[in-house]
């Protein structure tokens, strides 16, 4: 079973820390993010892009409207995604559980939400 891991982040919380903060809290990822593809159950792993260049595309009277930013109703937005293939829930919430922000930001309002998938596009 393959399960995609969306890792969350709060950018109001993310702001009231200062760069020290934020670089000390980002040095301690590649690590973790290298434990958890030692497992070789990480089929994809990837962080985001700037949020500047972000842009949402919506259907609007039947055509796709292109406007800028990650601007869906929640207040924490998608900061990387990972897919895993396991063997079992118990296996993935283990794999899922090592990625850094299952472990570490608290402070940055980092999350991680793992989403069994009922089918994927082989490459």
């Amino acid at each position: 079973m393959k399960y995609l891991g969306l890792a969350y982040f709060t950018p109001e919380q993310f702001a009231t820390m200062t760069p020290d903060e934020i670089k000390e809290l980002v040095s301690q990822c590649p690590p973790l993010d290298e434990k958890m593809r030692a497992t070789g159950k990480v089929l994809v792993s990837a962080s985001h892009g700037d949020l500047d260049t972000w842009k949402t595309l919506r259907p609007r009277a039947g055509e796709t409207h292109i406007t800028d930013g990650p601007y869906t109703e929640s207040k924490e937005v998608v900061g990387g995604l990972f897919i895993i293939e396991a063997d079992s829930p118990d296996e993935a919430l283990r794999i899922a559980s090592m990625h850094p922000a299952a472990t570490l930001g608290e402070e940055g309002g980092w999350a991680v939400e793992l989403i069994p998938l009922d089918f994927y596009l082989a490459p």
